[in-house]
C-alpha cells in the first residue's frame, strides 16, 4: 500500500509539472519588478514587491520585507496587477468565425468532445492573465462541469463562478429553439431557462441553482447573434424579471442581464438587477437609474471587435444579424461616453466567444479608446471583483487576498495595450506562466 500511495503522489507531481504548476502549500514566494499597479490607489508605484504564503498575498507595495528563506522571483522590466476578472464569458462556446458551421458543428459534437475542447478555452484564458472569470451562457452544464474540474485541479483555468444557462422568453434570445422549424426539437421549457410568466421565471431560477449555477443570468432583451428577434425590444415584463431577480437574492445569487435595449435594461434595473451586460441603446434615464441604484454596466467592447471581425472574415452571416450588428456597433460609442460622463459603474467583461478566447485583455484598450483613463480602465478589475460579490478576496494587490498576480512588460498606464502581452501568471500562489524565469 506505501508504494501504491508514493506512486499516485509522483503521478499526481508529474501532472502538475506537466501543466506548469508549482505546489504553493506551505510556501512563500515573493514577486519583485519595476513597477506595480494595486488596483486600488490608482497609481503605479516602484519598485512593485509582493509577498504570497500559502496561496495568499501577506504583504504588498514597494516597502514589503522580503522574508528570510523566501523564493524570490525578479522579473525585472515589468508592471504588476491583481490577477485580471472577466464578467462576460461563454467560455464552453466555440469562437468560429464561419456562422453556418459553428450551427452544424453544435448539433453533431458530443458533449464529450465540447467539455475536451472547453479545457483548451479555459487554458488560454489563464494564460492571457485572467484568473477569475464569470460566465454568462452554457449549455448541459458544460460550465458546471469545466467549473468543478478548475476547482479540483484537474485541468489548469481561471477560477468559474457559471449561469448553467441564461432565462429568458420563449423565442427571444436565450432560447436556444428560435430560429429553427417547429417540431424540429423538443419545445423549451424552465428547464431549458425558457420561461412565460412570473411562476415559470422562479421555477427557472431553482432548477438552475439546483444543478450549480453560482450566478443567474437572463436576457432582457433582444440580441445580436440571434435569428428571430430586434436587437432593442423588451423580451420579459417587469413581473417576469421581478421574480427572477427576487428568487435570485432570495438564494444568494447575484443577478446579470443582457440588455441591449433601454426599455428592457430598465426593467431589469427596476427589480434590482446587479449588472447589465452591454448597453448598447441606453439612454440618459436608464444610465440615471444605474448610477443612483449601483447598478453595474458591463459593456463587452471586445463583442464588436469580433463582431466586425466575423462579419469580415464570414460571408455567410445572415443579413439580419449584420444589420443588427452595424446599428449596434453604430450607437455603443455615444452610450458609452454618457455612461462613463455620468459617473455610472462599469466592470470588466467582453463576451468571449463572440471574438477568440484569449484576447480579453483587448477591452482595456477598448475602454480607453471610448474614453476612459488608462488607470481606471485597470481598475475595472477590482469593480469585477466587487460586482462578482468576491472584492474581499481578489482585485486588487493587499494582504489577506488570494495569491493572483499578472505581470505585463512595460508601463500599463502609459501603453494600455501592454495588457495584451502578459508574461506572468500567478493563481492561488500557484506560478501558471514565466516568460521572464531568466529574468534579473
Amino acid at each position: 500500500m506505501r508504494r501504491i500511495y508514493r506512486t499516485l503522489c509522483a503521478c499526481v507531481v508529474v501532472l502538475a509539472a506537466s501543466w506548469g504548476i508549482a505546489l504553493a502549500a506551505g510556501k512563500t514566494t515573493v514577486i519583485k519588478a519595476a513597477r506595480m499597479f494595486d488596483g486600488k490607489s490608482g497609481k503605479i508605484a516602484s519598485p512593485g514587491i509582493v509577498v504570497v504564503t500559502d496561496g495568499k498575498i501577506a504583504a504588498a507595495g514597494a516597502d514589503a520585507a522580503i522574508p528570510a528563506g523566501a523564493e524570490v522571483v525578479d522579473l525585472g522590466d515589468v508592471t504588476l496587477m491583481p490577477g485580471f476578472i472577466d464578467a462576460h464569458t461563454h467560455i464552453t462556446m466555440p469562437d468560429s468565425y464561419d456562422y453556418r458551421q459553428e450551427l452544424i458543428d453544435g448539433l453533431q459534437e458530443p458533449l464529450a468532445q465540447l467539455a475536451i475542447e472547453s479545457t483548451v478555452n479555459a487554458r488560454k484564458t489563464l494564460m492571457a492573465g485572467f484568473t477569475t472569470i464569470r460566465d454568462v451562457g452554457s449549455r448541459d452544464q458544460l460550465d458546471v462541469g469545466l467549473r468543478n474540474s478548475i476547482r479540483k485541479g484537474v485541468v489548469p483555468g481561471p477560477r468559474m463562478l457559471v449561469s448553467v444557462h441564461a432565462i429568458g422568453a420563449t423565442g427571444g434570445h436565450c432560447d436556444d429553439g428560435a430560429g429553427f422549424r417547429q417540431g424540429l426539437f423538443p419545445e423549451t421549457t424552465p428547464s431549458d431557462g425558457v420561461i412565460n410568466g412570473p411562476e415559470e421565471a422562479r421555477k427557472a431560477v431553482r432548477l438552475a441553482h439546483k444543478y450549480g449555477a453560482d450566478i443567474i443570468k437572463t436576457c432582457a432583451t433582444g440580441g445580436v447573434l440571434s435569428l428571430t428577434d430586434d436587437v432593442d425590444t423588451p423580451q420579459l415584463t417587469q413581473a417576469e424579471l421581478d421574480a427572477i431577480v427576487d428568487e435570485a437574492h432570495a438564494l444568494h445569487l447575484k443577478t446579470a442581464a443582457h440588455a441591449h435595449g433601454a426599455e428592457g435594461a430598465k426593467r431589469a434595473i427596476r427589480a434590482g438587477i446587479d449588472s447589465i451586460e452591454h448597453g448598447t441603446f441606453l439612454d440618459d434615464e436608464a444610465l440615471d437609474m444605474m448610477k443612483a441604484r449601483g447598478t453595474y454596466l458591463v459593456p463587452t467592447l471586445m463583442a464588436p471587435v469580433g463582431l466586425i471581425e466575423r462579419m469580415a472574415a464570414d460571408p455567410g452571416v445572415p443579413p439580419v444579424i449584420q444589420a443588427k450588428a452595424r446599428a449596434a456597433i453604430a450607437a455603443l460609442e455615444n452610450t458609452m461616453h454618457h455612461a462613463i460622463a455620468k459617473g455610472v459603474k462599469i466592470a470588466f467583461g467582453t463576451d468571449a466567444a463572440v471574438y477568440p478566447h484569449g484576447r480579453n485583455a483587448g477591452e482595456f484598450a477598448q475602454l480607453v479608446k471610448m474614453g476612459m483613463r488608462p488607470e481606471d480602465a485597470l481598475r475595472t478589475v477590482a469593480a469585477s471583483a466587487d460586482l462578482l460579490g468576491w472584492g474581499s478576496r481578489i482585485g486588487t494587490l493587499e494582504a489577506g487576498k488570494l495569491g493572483d498576480v499578472v505581470a505585463m512588460p512595460g508601463n500599463p498606464v502609459e501603453d494600455i495595450r501592454a495588457t495584451e502581452h502578459v508574461v506572468f501568471v500567478m493563481k492561488d500562489g500557484v506560478v501558471y506562466r514565466n516568460d521572464r524565469s531568466g529574468a534579473k
